[in-house]
């Protein structure tokens, strides 16, 4: 690992990013990067759930300074917006992204130029958002992009449904993991998602994903170097999952867990079938999920 905390600088990177590209897009063949294991030929130019082929698609890239505390700094965070993406909640802040399609296809030339653009402007990562069905074309970008100097740490902020085999292949590459844990019910994952299985395979990513990286840390400067950051988006009418959540992270992982609970609920998207999302957060309802977290221990709260 570098001194800025890049785990991917390393002696063997050329050959180590050649083998996990062949890997990868193995993968894609028929493809199973993801847990909806669609099967399709995606080299061929087949698509299934995410609607993207051989080709990763950007809506936007650019510094952000909303992200947690620990990615923002001075200069922000390296944010790169990848179209569709393999959850597809119908109550999605990013609509016209992830679902209506908003973005270009990019070779993985450009993707990699984007990259080594952003920490270029300053920013203090590479912060992939909703990565998990282009790992393929951002490993490839990334080998590019570290012959040509990229360095910063990458960030992999993902809905957290995420196979064992894909994160398998971000092991020694991906420095900081941001993943959702959005349910832990069943029945909401399938009503608002259509997958039932997503808080088992939530739980089994995120303890994948803190084997690998451990509880965030950061330097001197107070930037994030490596880690893990959990996101929960507080739910109206939610709470019971919320404090599910909460336990599972703080037994389950660590107590020093890095967690951002999220109070910026609204209605948008498609949600005018559920009456129990037809209204924003209350104050009320995210001081309880504030006091369900330091109730189990959790004392890194963004």
């Amino acid at each position: 690992m570098s001194d800025d905390g890049s785990v991917y600088i390393r002696s063997d990177a050329p050959e180590f990013l050649k083998r996990r590209v062949a890997a990868a897009h193995k993968l894609m063949r028929e493809c199973h990067l993801c847990p909806r294991q669609c099967g399709v030929n995606r080299l061929a130019g087949e698509t299934g759930f995410c609607r993207t082929a051989d080709k990763a698609w950007v809506a936007s890239y650019a510094p952000h300074f909303g992200e947690e505390a620990p990615l923002v700094g001075r200069h922000g965070s390296g944010t790169i917006f990848f179209t569709h993406c393999n959850l597809g909640c119908r109550f999605c802040q990013n609509f016209d992204i992830s679902h209506e399609g908003d973005g270009q296809p990019v070779a993985h030339a450009q993707l990699a130029a984007m990259m080594v653009q952003l920490q270029d402007m300053g920013c203090h990562n590479v912060n992939l958002v909703s990565p998990s069905h282009v790992v393929p074309q951002i490993l490839a970008a990334l080998e590019i992009a570290i012959a040509n100097g990229l360095h910063v740490p990458i960030v992999y902020n993902t809905g957290g449904y995420d196979v064992p085999d894909t994160l398998a292949l971000l092991d020694g590459i991906v420095d900081i993991y941001m993943p959702d844990f959005k349910f832990w019910d069943p029945a909401s994952g399938l009503t608002y998602c259509g997958v039932p299985d997503y808080p088992e395979i939530a739980r089994q990513a995120l303890r994948i994903m803190h084997q690998q990286v451990g509880a965030l840390t950061m330097g001197s400067d107070g930037i994030a170097r490596r880690g893990m950051i959990i996101r929960h988006l507080v739910m109206p009418q939610g709470l019971e999952e919320t404090r599910e959540i909460l336990t599972f992270i703080a037994e389950q992982l660590s107590r020093d867990t890095y967690v951002n609970l999220m109070p910026q609920y609204r209605p948008c998207g498609q949600v005018e079938d559920f009456p129990a999302l037809a209204r924003a957060l209350s104050a009320r309802e995210f001081k309880a999920a504030i006091a369900a977290a330091r109730a189990v221990g959790l004392r890194r709260l963004d």
